[in-house]
């Protein structure tokens, strides 16, 4: 199944969700050159030296190093993506769900949501994996927080999919209680899945910080779904 579009206008022009938008294909671009212009050495060094890396941050935080570099690389390790089937997932999922939280937010409100999102996703992995030294990239997490947050706040919004019935497919109109709904589902089944792997948690795709982020949005959402005069 997989989400396209959904019919729930906004009131308001989605400026943070643009700029968003806008800043992950910036930040790409910067590593096609990098990779361009220095190999695939250079992007490795880009990615280690921003991304996040659960082992480094845990000793930033026991050490109470609270404006260490480790923990300056939980957010910019937010706006770099692995390829190009890694950043359009993204970015599509963001297009779809974050104009609808962010007008309902409202716009400074959720550059904090979105932002605390993230950290509450790259905290929900290195949890899982505090030992890890494999940097951890991409908006995924904090778009996770944003679809609970979607979640909460829309439960009832019709989802226009893409759903594969064996090898045929059609476009259906889907809740989006049942399409979140799914999506969590697969996130929570395939972490589960993960941590039979030996040694560490041999997976390219941080699972624990997709389900950290949407636990977070989720309940950072709640108030505004229980404000008077809130619409599904």
């Amino acid at each position: 199944m997989i989400p396209l579009r959904d019919a729930n206008p906004t009131r308001r022009t989605p400026v943070v969700t643009i700029a968003l938008l806008a800043a992950c294909f910036a930040v790409f671009a910067v590593e096609l050159f990098m990779l361009a212009s220095g190999g695939e050495d250079a992007l490795i060094e880009l990615i280690d030296e921003y991304g996040t890396v659960p082992a480094d941050l845990t000793a930033a935080v026991t050490s109470g190093t609270w404006l260490s570099e480790p923990v300056r690389d939980v957010f910019t390790s937010m706006f770099l993506h692995a390829g190009w089937l890694h950043l359009l997932g993204n970015m599509l999922f963001l297009w779809i769900f974050a104009n609808n939280v962010e007008d309902r937010m409202g716009r400074l409100l959720f550059l904090a949501f979105y932002l605390t999102g993230g950290i509450a996703a790259v905290a929900g992995q290195s949890l899982i994996d505090p030992a890890s030294t494999e940097p951890m990239i991409g908006a995924s997490g904090a778009i996770a927080a944003t679809l609970g947050a979607y979640l909460v706040l829309f439960p009832r919004a019709r989802i226009q999919s893409l759903v594969f019935l064996g090898f045929f497919y059609q476009l259906i109109a889907v809740p989006a209680v049942i399409v979140l709904g799914f999506w969590f589902v697969l996130q929570v089944v395939d972490g589960l899945g993960s941590l039979g792997a030996s040694n560490a948690i041999e997976t390219n795709v941080a699972f624990f910080a997709h389900i950290g982020g949407f636990v977070a949005g989720a309940v950072i959402a709640l108030p505004f779904r229980l404000r008077p005069g809130v619409r599904s």
